[in-house]
């Protein structure tokens, strides 16, 4: 075997062998990339919490209804950005809760022609908070959409000369796992199409 073929094979069995670590140590690094997605501040007094859109399973305005049971927030601000079968998202999602065994009058809907962006959604929404004097506000949203959408609010808070103070509080997808997602199909499209967004979110995609 000559020296360009030896090097070549030495090239081959590394690049094998580092394939065949990477691959039986994945629950190792993978999981990484998925709670990189997600930011949870956990819950804390505030004014209100504000429900992000974008929501199809209802657990995200199941938390923040959680969260005005346990008295961190008096009401939730329903964003009804996008609609749905000819309704605003707020307006199939407040019955919802009430389904569930919550109060009407815990949810404030509010329906915005922001689509189903979330960069136009943040924007509807701090005029809102604004207008109506909120100080303070709990940010619910699904698990893996809240660092993204945490960076927009800052983003936005920042352009504007300052805004209200936030946490992010975590809801739980049901089609994303951040310590498994390589797992299951619906998991792995959630996890690259969050991951697109969050890339290309700084070129304003």
């Amino acid at each position: 075997m000559g020296p360009r073929r030896s090097s070549r094979f030495k090239l081959v069995t590394i690049a094998i062998a580092l394939f065949l670590a990477a691959f039986f140590t994945r629950s190792l690094w993978l999981p990484v990339f998925g709670y990189a997605l997600v930011r949870d501040d956990g819950p804390a007094k505030a004014d209100i919490a504000v429900v992000l859109a974008g929501d199809t399973s209802g657990s995200r305005i199941l938390k923040a209804a959680d969260l005005v049971r346990q008295g961190y927030v008096p009401a939730a601000l329903i964003s009804g950005a996008g609609i749905y079968y000819g309704l605003a998202e707020c307006d199939v999602a407040i019955p919802f809760a009430v389904r569930h065994g919550f109060p009407a009058q815990w949810f404030i809907p509010f329906p915005n022609p922001s689509s189903l962006s979330t960069r136009d959604e943040v924007t509807a929404i701090l005029a809102e908070l604004r207008r109506r004097g909120v100080h303070s506000f709990l940010l619910v949203t699904s698990d893996l959409h809240t660092a993204r959408a945490s960076r927009i609010f800052r983003s936005a808070e920042r352009t504007a000369g300052g805004g209200p103070e936030f946490r992010a509080v975590a809801a739980p997808d049901p089609f994303f796992h951040p310590g498994s997602w390589w797992n299951t199909r619906e998991s792995q499209k959630s996890f690259l199409q969050e991951w697109c967004k969050t890339v290309t979110a700084p070129l304003g995609i």
